[in-house]
């Protein structure tokens, strides 16, 4: 007689995070496993690449998939980013809509609820940003946002402050199949350490400069040179811009600003890798760099 095979005792499963640019899907990758993966600002946009953050406890493995913001697309760059996020859709076994808590789910996200529809992936919609509304102006959003009728769920959540954010995930867990682990349990994400670095550094510059500079920077990991025995890592990084008068804005009268983006990134990335960090940043002019093609395919775009 043959031996039934042996049902896995915990769960695996891919979720994609989406929504519009700004609605809070890398603070609330963040916020979940506790580890700082995505690099959060106020800029929409922020998010370029399709990021991966594991999330393991003692019943099961979740792979999120943190994706660009989908918006209505004009440059290369910004194609590319919807291209990104619509891509996952395909490739994993639940979605997690993000919206803000406000009643204009109707107008703006249509373009995403109409690539929903197209796919039978379960959906759970997760209202955001509830620490900045009343509770009673609650209640009519999620009645809204319900009526839609096609999500399975919905939840409310503060991805800032981790509110109802166990509950989200119990949720997720029944939604996922039966599996044991893809990843060591002791890794938060496939991407690499030069990544991860180029992202900070990017982060700091969209923290530090203004409007115009966040949407045409780019950075470029020129050096990783790890010296052991000193505790050391060497790290030189270009900042691409698209004019001139960009440069001039991201490296400040003498200098100062650059430095300050320089001194708080190297200060996160020694946090980051436990150890000393050298960092060298330069800035250069490629003009129109967001609709080349080229140079988007070179930066992993």
């Amino acid at each position: 007689m043959k031996t039934p095979e042996k049902t896995p005792d915990r769960q695996m499963g891919f979720v994609a995070l989406i929504g519009r640019p700004n609605v809070g899907k890398s603070t609330l990758l963040n916020q979940i496993l506790d580890e700082k993966i995505s690099i959060v600002t106020d800029k929409p946009q922020t998010t370029r690449n399709r990021i991966l953050g594991i999330f393991n406890d003692d019943h099961a493995q979740i792979v999120f998939f943190d994706t660009p913001g989908i918006h209505q697309a004009r440059g290369g760059l910004n194609r590319r980013m919807v291209q990104t996020a619509l891509a996952t859709l395909s490739e994993i076994d639940l979605v997690l809509f993000l919206v803000p808590p406000d009643l204009t789910f109707g107008s703006k996200d249509a373009l995403i609820t109409g690539h929903l529809k197209e796919i039978n992936t379960p959906k759970i919609l997760v209202v955001n940003k509830i620490d900045t509304i009343k509770n009673d102006r609650l209640i009519p959003v999620l009645q809204a946002y319900t009526e839609e009728g096609l999500f399975s769920d919905v939840i409310p959540i503060s991805a800032l402050t981790g509110e109802n954010v166990p509950a989200l995930l119990a949720l997720i867990k029944k939604n996922i199949p039966e599996g044991m682990p893809l990843f060591p349990e002791d890794i938060a994400t496939d991407q690499s350490v030069r990544f991860l670095a180029s992202e900070i550094i990017r982060e700091k510059v969209i923290l530090k400069t203004r409007d115009e500079v966040p949407y045409v920077i780019a950075v470029q990991i020129e050096s990783f040179k790890e010296e052991e025995k000193k505790n050391l890592t060497k790290i030189q990084a270009t900042l691409y811009v698209e004019r001139s008068s960009q440069k001039g804005i991201l490296i400040g009268k003498q200098g100062h600003l650059l430095k300050e983006i320089g001194q708080t990134a190297r200060l996160e990335l020694e946090k980051l890798l436990a150890t000393k960090i050298f960092l060298e940043l330069w800035v250069k002019v490629r003009k129109n760099w967001r609709t080349d093609d080229y140079f988007l395919s070179q930066m992993d775009y």
